[in-house]
C-alpha cells in the first residue's frame, strides 16, 4: 500500500512539474516569438517593395530604333 502511495505522489510531481515547465517556456519563449514575427513582416513588407522597384524597372516598353546611316560606305579596293 505503501509503495502505491510513493508512486502516486511521483505521478502528481511529474504532472505539475510538466506543467509547470510547460507555462516557463511559455513565459520565456512568448516575447522571442515576437520579435521574430516583426522581423519577419519587415523583410516581407521590404520584398514586396523591391519587387514593385524591380518589376517597375522592367516595364520600359519598345527601345527606339537606331537612326539609318546618311552616308555611303567607301568602296573596297582590290
Amino acid at each position: 500500500m505503501e509503495t502505491l502511495q510513493i508512486l502516486g505522489w511521483i505521478y502528481l510531481g511529474v504532472m505539475l512539474g510538466g506543467l509547470g515547465g510547460i507555462m516557463a517556456l511559455a513565459l520565456f519563449v512568448g516575447p522571442r516569438v515576437k520579435g521574430y514575427q516583426t522581423v519577419i513582416n519587415d523583410l516581407k513588407e521590404e520584398k514586396k517593395l523591391l519587387k514593385a522597384q524591380l518589376t517597375k524597372s522592367y516595364n520600359r516598353g519598345k527601345p527606339q530604333p537606331r537612326k539609318k546611316r546618311t552616308w555611303k560606305r567607301k568602296p573596297i579596293k582590290k
